[in-house]
C-alpha cells in the first residue's frame, strides 16, 4: 500500500492555466509578457551594476536598493519559465517536485522583500531623525547582518511549507488557474486535510505581511513627528521627498498582495479573471517599476544611468 501510495504521490502532474485564450491569442499575449520580463531584467540589472561600480553610491540608501533588486531578479526568475512556458510554448504540465519548488522560492523572495522594505523604512527614518549619525549607525556590517537576518527569517517562515504540501495525496483534477504555483492553489488540490496547512499559512501572513507593515507604518509615524518638529517648511518637503520612492514601492508591494488576500479570504470562487490579474500584479509590476521610480526620483542614481548609457 506504501509502494502504490509514493507511485502516485510522484506521478502528480499539475496544469497550469492563466488568462483565459485559444491558441491563436497566446502569442499576442506573450507580448506583453516578454516586454515586462525584458524591462525589468534590464532595469533591475543597470541598478545593482551602477550601485556596485560607482564608489558614490556606496551608501545605505542605494545598498538596501541593490538588495531589493536582487530579490526582484529572483522573482523574475522564479516565474519566468512557466509564464512565458505557457504564452509561447503552450507547456502547461509541471510535476509535483517542480512545483513545490518554485512556490517555495516565490514565496521566500516575497518574504524577504517584505523584509528589505521595512529595512528601507529603517533607512529612512534614521536618515531623517539623525542625519549626522547616519553613515555611523548604518554601517556596511550592520547592513550586511539586516540582510542576514532577513534572509533566516524568511527561511524559518518558508521552509516548511513544500514539506507540509509534500506530505498530501492529490487526487482530483489538478488544475492551477495560475500560470505559476503558489501555496494556497497547491494546498486546496489535495484530497486531505489540510487544516494545518491553513493555519501555518495564516501564521506566515501575519508574520509576514502583517508584522512588516505595522513596523512600516510605526516606522512612518516616527518619520511625520520628526519631519513636523523641523521649523523650516523647505526642510520639510526635502525630508518628505525623500521618502517618495520608497511609498511608491510599498504601494506597488502590498496593495497588489493584500487586495490578493482579501478577495482569496472573502470570495473563494468569485472573481477568478482578477485573481489571476491580481497575482500577475503583485509578482511582475514590482520588478518592472521599482528601478523607473527610484530612478526617476534620485537624481544622483539617474545621472549616474545617463552617463552610463551615453557611453
Amino acid at each position: 500500500m506504501s509502494a502504490v501510495n509514493d507511485t502516485k504521490l510522484k506521478s502528480v502532474i499539475f496544469l497550469l492555466t492563466g488568462l483565459p485564450s485559444d491558441g491563436d491569442t497566446h502569442l499576442w499575449i506573450s507580448i506583453p509578457f516578454c516586454f515586462m520580463y525584458v524591462i525589468s531584467i534590464v532595469g533591475n540589472s543597470v541598478i545593482l551594476l551602477i550601485v556596485k561600480t560607482d564608489p558614490s553610491l556606496h551608501e545605505p540608501m542605494y545598498i538596501f536598493l541593490s538588495m531589493l533588486a536582487i530579490t526582484d531578479l529572483g522573482i523574475l526568475i522564479s516565474t519566468m519559465p512557466t509564464i512565458l512556458g505557457i504564452y509561447l510554448f503552450n507547456s502547461r504540465e509541471i510535476s509535483l517536485d517542480a512545483c513545490l519548488v518554485q512556490l517555495f522560492f516565490i514565496h521566500l523572495l516575497q518574504c524577504i522583500e517584505s523584509s528589505v522594505l521595512l529595512l528601507m523604512a529603517l533607512d529612512r527614518f534614521i536618515a531623517i531623525y539623525n542625519p549626522l549619525r547616519y553613515a555611523a549607525i548604518l554601517t556596511l556590517l550592520r547592513i550586511a547582518k539586516m540582510g542576514l537576518v532577513a534572509v533566516i527569517r524568511a527561511m524559518v517562515i518558508i521552509l516548511p511549507l513544500p514539506f507540509l504540501l509534500k506530505r498530501f495525496q492529490y487526487c482530483q483534477a489538478n488544475v492551477l488557474s495560475h500560470s505559476y504555483c503558489v501555496h494556497r492553489e497547491v494546498m486546496n488540490m489535495a484530497c486531505s486535510d489540510i487544516t494545518v496547512n491553513i493555519i501555518y499559512r495564516l501564521i506566515t501572513k501575519l508574520f509576514q505581511m502583517g508584522l512588516d507593515s505595522l513596523l512600516i507604518f510605526l516606522s512612518y509615524v516616527m518619520i511625520l513627528k520628526t519631519v513636523l518638529s523641523i521649523a523650516s517648511h523647505e526642510e520639510r518637503l526635502r525630508a518628505l521627498n525623500t521618502c517618495v520612492s520608497h511609498l511608491c514601492a510599498l504601494l506597488l508591494f502590498y496593495i497588489p498582495e493584500i487586495s490578493l488576500t482579501v478577495i482569496q479570504s472573502f470570495e473563494k470562487d468569485s472573481l477568478p479573471l482578477l485573481q489571476i490579474v491580481l497575482g500577475y500584479i503583485s509578482l511582475l509590476l514590482p520588478p518592472l517599476m521599482n528601478p523607473i521610480v527610484y530612478s526617476v526620483k534620485s537624481k544622483h542614481l539617474r545621472e549616474r544611468i545617463i552617463r552610463v548609457f551615453i557611453k
